[in-house]
């Protein structure tokens, strides 16, 4: 970041394609175009997946509003689909239900959201989307570092294996942060191009493809070093270059960043299973090695005789800070008064029992136990 400030480029200079090029070596996708946050990323995404006013996508109703917000601002509608109980995550079973439940309309997309940095059969969701000729568009934003199996093979979240973008968030509560931040991953070429437009107004540098050929060459046929031209209306989603010197910076500490992660969700689990069942710990994927982002157990808050808001109240009250993730999409009143009251179950039951703790790589070992050993006094709760 020093480097960057005495340089001689703040933004669209060479710390964007280092930090591109560092991301893509990471993932195993052939692009990355990193962008101004994971909200910027989602929109680049769907927008160059040709999604638009007429279409349809699948979203699963735990998450963040972006996700479900993006599909909108192109002018699409959302399908929320439900979720796992226990896992929040949409499986393939979910979104099925959920294509039966559009009732014709045309879909264009499903977006999985890989949540808390777990990831629900990948390989199950491509070979549905590539049955009905969906795009899958990942929301990957918390599942930085995540692996799968399918087919007897490891397979990297963002390598895209199985989908044609994934979108990933650098925000600073996320595994790498770059203050504000996102990219999206892919291995088709023409979509990277789309989206370096896209990011950048639309500008089009390319001579071989410009349109108005009179306006961009001089008489010698050579072309005019200021011209550009603009094909389709973009936006400005670049990130700065010192935003990417930071999230180069950061890459270089994700395999320990992930690593602590996971060890502190390791002892956080060992803490609270003599609990269970009034707490239960985060259930597991079959085939998905998480790197977490969330680590969020289940409380049966009415066996505790707490409400949620109490026991974060408790918390919160010494130091100790803590999140809902999410309250369903679907049940915000925008979607309620554009959609109908959604009949979501899954997604419900979830959110009624769910209270995500701290998790970051710089806690302790005492930090869990001091986390675990306030919730125990706030609730009163004894060893099963």
């Amino acid at each position: 970041m020093v480097e960057t400030l005495h340089g001689d480029w703040l933004t669209q200079g060479p710390q964007i394609e280092d930090f591109e090029d560092a991301l893509s070596a990471i993932l195993g996708a052939r692009h990355v175009i990193s962008c101004s946050s994971g909200t910027a990323a989602l929109h680049l995404a769907i927008a160059t997946a040709e999604v638009g006013p007429g279409d349809n996508v699948i979203v699963p109703a735990n998450t963040f509003l972006a996700t479900a917000n993006m599909v909108r601002m192109v002018g699409a509608e959302v399908i929320f689909a439900d979720v796992d109980p226990v896992t929040g995550l949409m499986t393939v079973d979910h979104a099925t239900a959920a294509m039966r439940s559009a009732d014709g309309a045309k879909i264009k997309a499903i977006i999985p959201v890989h949540y808390a940095g777990q990831c629900a059969a990948p390989l199950a969701l491509h070979e549905l989307a590539n049955t009905h000729g969906l795009s899958i568009i990942e929301d990957a934003c918390h599942a930085l570092g995540t692996t799968y199996e399918a087919n007897n093979e490891t397979y990297r979240i963002g390598g895209c294996a199985h989908s044609v973008m994934a979108t990933f968030s650098f925000h600073p509560v996320k595994t790498i942060a770059m203050g504000e931040g996102g990219a999206v991953a892919t291995n088709d070429e023409r979509t990277a191009i789309r989206m370096r437009e896209f990011r950048n107004h639309g500008m089009v540098r390319d001579p071989q493809r410009f349109t108005d050929t009179p306006g961009s060459h001089d008489d010698a046929g050579v072309p005019q070093r200021w011209y550009y031209e603009m094909h389709q209306p973009g936006f400005n989603y670049r990130p700065s270059g010192l935003h990417c010197a930071l999230g180069r910076s950061q890459l270089t500490k994700l395999d320990r960043f992930i690593a602590r992660r996971r060890e502190l969700v390791d002892i956080y689990d060992q803490l609270l299973a003599p609990y269970a069942p009034i707490i239960q710990v985060p259930a597991r994927m079959a085939d998905c090695t998480p790197a977490w982002h969330l680590y969020a157990p289940r409380f049966d808050f009415a066996a505790l005789g707490i409400s949620r808001n109490a026991l974060m109240a408790s918390l919160f009250d010494v130091g100790i800070g803590t999140q809902v993730h999410y309250i369903p999409v679907s049940m915000q009143p925008y979607y309620r008064s554009r959609y109908g009251t959604a009949d979501l179950p899954g997604a419900a039951a979830y959110y009624a029992c769910s209270l995500s703790l701290p998790l970051f790589p710089a806690m302790q070992d005492a930090d869990v136990d001091r986390v675990v050993g306030a919730i125990v006094r706030a609730t009163g709760l004894r060893k099963t």
